[in-house]
């Protein structure tokens, strides 16, 4: 079975001439195939020992800032099913603990966030400790948060580039609707899923309403789509950075810790800790000109 390893830099011109020779030291690759001129690239393998060449080139990966994914070369390679976290992965910021910042407890939020996206507490509970927190908060401060908030670099054309090849793509987050509506529109998405923060008389009242999208229900959704769409795992790309998006992660053909937790990267192969979102179009093999912006 033939494999193949995708290279991507974080800088335009990472990928050297000595970076190739020493893998070819080891193993010598079928063929290449520049994504990106200096950026990414995929080599291709017929030996199984690509394995080892991975694992053993991992810390100068590492050392070069250098995401490398490796997976068998087949015919699902770009997927049909994009499911996708908010916080911390299409956008760049965690929305609750900006909104705790109206009330000066972002600090006190964003301790229990970090502790919760670690797997150290669970989700439902640290989010309804959290949103308890927020009680009396005036509603219009939602919008002033909003305004806060970036998408991650790379999102969009994600998104957009999927679709044009006739994938399906979520959103689906631990967050909240007031967010995650407009952040799914503003990408281009089909779908949004994501937690109802209750108001009353203009004011948060300190509840969501349940269900609770946690990591069940992630996956749940996954799942779902997965049957109505006739798919099969290896058909579908899961993104996210919390423990709350292993379950959703493990259950894609293709789930990717994106800079990512340490417990959410042990828990799948596939990873990108150094680059923005265009990576995960690298690791489809899509090159630079076949994205859509």
């Amino acid at each position: 079975m033939t494999h193949v390893l995708t290279l991507i830099s974080s800088t335009d011109n990472g990928l050297q001439d000595d970076l190739f020779t020493a893998i070819e030291n080891k193993i010598a690759p079928t063929r290449k195939n520049w994504l990106k001129q200096g950026k990414a690239i995929d080599l291709f393998f017929s030996s199984a020992a690509i394995n080892d060449l991975a694992s053993v080139m991992q810390p100068q990966f590492d050392d070069a800032k250098i995401d490398a994914v490796l997976q068998a070369d087949h015919d699902t390679r770009r997927k049909q099913l994009l499911c996708a976290d908010m916080d911390s992965t299409l956008i760049e910021q965690e929305g609750l603990d900006l909104i705790a910042a109206h009330i000066g407890l972002q600090e006190e939020t964003a301790a229990i966030t970090e502790r919760a996206m670690c797997g150290e507490i669970d989700f439902a509970a640290s989010l309804t400790e959290r949103v308890s927190l927020l009680k009396g908060l005036d509603a219009s401060k939602l919008d002033d948060t909003f305004a806060q908030l970036s998408h991650t670099p790379g999102a969009r054309t994600l998104v957009q580039t999927m679709r044009d090849n006739g994938a399906k793509c979520i959103l689906i987050s631990g967050g909240f609707t007031c967010f995650a509506d407009k952040i799914a529109e503003q990408l281009g998405c089909d779908e949004a899923h994501s937690n109802i923060l209750d108001i009353k008389d203009g004011k948060l009242a300190g509840t969501v309403t349940p269900p609770i999208v946690d990591s069940a229900r992630k996956r749940e959704i996954l799942l779902s789509e997965q049957e109505e769409r006739h798919l099969s795992p290896g058909q579908i790309l899961a993104v996210g950075d919390g423990a709350n998006d292993i379950p959703m992660l493990q259950s894609a053909g293709m789930g990717v810790a994106f800079r990512a937790k340490p417990a959410t990267e042990a828990a799948t192969q596939y990873r990108i800790r150094y680059n923005d979102l265009h990576a995960l179009l690298y690791i489809q093999g899509y090159d630079e000109d076949s994205f859509v912006s």
